[in-house]
């Protein structure tokens, strides 16, 4: 599997939301995308999902445009923050809601629900309420309904953020041990220890853009674009001897309807100047780390 962004935009009336996104994701890889509320990363998410479509660009799996493809050969799926199960159906009757849709025959549905729920460990549950249960077994459920489909891409949304710090472990084991099985990952994080940790590489977001990409322990390590040096500086550092100081930008994200001119992060850079104002950075079309910053 090896899904393809090729200059994929996409706006809400005047107000852009994605510009000119490319990305290449291969099979049993993990990316962790990470930036502000605003940047894009939730409707890259949903466009790559096929909940949304993008204005222009590409969008490929296995160099095949997923636009063209029935939505049940697309070999997507998508999991989200808040779970997304109906309250009024068991976890059976959840995880069967989008095979029935595809019209996939009854003997098979039961075969995925039963395999997926072995994965998941919810076999007890499946004839429960999504209220009976707690909230890092509906997230369980919720991966379980996605896993049914198959996909060979799980798009994922927050999905541990609004759970315990126990649960969420045990959430992001079972992702990554999913991952080396074959299946690619894309999930949005703010965590940076959890990307660290599980992501292959790190993404990070701005107004729409990616401003910096690379291996997920080198971005960490070593960021080059300024806002991504400015999110890792507030992280608390183990090392209690350890005396720098957290770099708190000053100022609000601009108005996506307003990008400003030149680099869209100068209004608040630390180090931007006139030339800052005057140049767009892009990210090169080359392997490796890189940034979207003229003083890189």
């Amino acid at each position: 599997m090896t899904l393809q962004l090729i200059g994929v935009r996409k706006s809400y009336g005047d107000t852009p939301v994605l510009d000119d996104v490319s990305l290449t994701l291969a099979a049993r890889e993990f990316i962790a995308f990470l930036g502000p509320s605003g940047s894009g990363k939730s409707t890259l998410l949903r466009i790559i999902a096929g909940l949304e479509r993008a204005d222009a660009g590409e969008i490929l799996l296995d160099g095949k445009r997923i636009d063209q493809l029935p939505p049940g050969d697309r070999g997507v799926a998508m999991v989200f923050q808040h779970y997304a199960l109906y309250p009024h159906m068991s976890v059976r009757e959840n995880m069967a809601f989008g095979l029935r849709n595809a019209k996939v025959a009854k003997d098979e549905i039961e075969r995925r629900i039963a395999d997926a729920a072995a994965v998941l460990q919810i076999e007890e549950l499946l004839d429960r309420k999504p209220a009976q249960m707690s909230g890092g077994q509906r997230q369980r459920v919720a991966i379980a309904a996605a896993l049914v489909l198959e996909p060979k891409l799980l798009v994922a949304d927050e999905p541990v953020s609004m759970l315990d710090v126990s649960v969420r472990a045990g959430i992001l084991d079972l992702l990554d041990g999913l991952r080396r099985g074959g299946l690619g990952i894309l999930m949005i994080t703010h965590d940076l220890s959890t990307a660290t940790q599980y992501a292959d590489r790190i993404l990070v977001m701005y107004l729409g853009r990616i401003v910096e990409e690379g291996p997920a322990r080198a971005v960490v390590a070593d960021p080059r674009h300024p806002y991504t040096k400015a999110l890792i500086s507030v992280v608390p550092r183990r090392d209690p001897h350890d005396r720098r100081r957290p770099q708190i930008l000053q100022g609000e994200t601009p108005n996506p309807i307003d990008i400003p001119a030149g680099c869209r992060f100068h209004p608040r850079c630390p180090i931007g100047d006139d030339a800052c104002r005057a140049v767009d950075p892009q990210l090169e079309p080359a392997a490796g780390h890189r940034a979207a910053c003229i003083k890189q």
